[in-house]
């Protein structure tokens, strides 16, 4: 299962977060032992009051040229693993995430 897939509102992806990874970046794509692909995250915030959550929306948001109201963590506030949902067209969502994931 890919790290993302299209949703009618948008491209929702799968993402694996670490907090205080020294660095917001993005690492590549990872293959779970149950064979799901996750996108891997890392943010310099610390995983408590919802900062680590935050600084992904708003990591994610930088980086595909979106405003942070369209970027909503959908599912996974309290875990590592994450759905999150970019608001937009999907085909221009994901060719921006591919080329950075390309050039990365």
């Amino acid at each position: 299962m890919p790290a993302w897939r299209e949703s009618p509102d948008g491209l929702l992806l799968s993402v694996r977060l670490t907090p205080r990874g020294g660095r917001d970046g993005l690492d590549g794509v990872e293959t779970l032992a149950d064979g799901r692909e996750v996108l891997k995250v890392r943010v310099r915030a610390a995983p408590s009051d919802g900062e680590a959550n935050a600084a992904l929306v708003a990591f994610l948001a930088k980086l595909l040229g979106l405003p942070r109201s369209r970027v909503t963590l959908v599912a996974g506030a309290s875990a590592r693993l994450k759905s999150v949902l970019l608001e937009g067209d999907s085909a221009t969502l994901l060719a921006r995430l591919e080329a950075f994931l390309a050039a990365g």
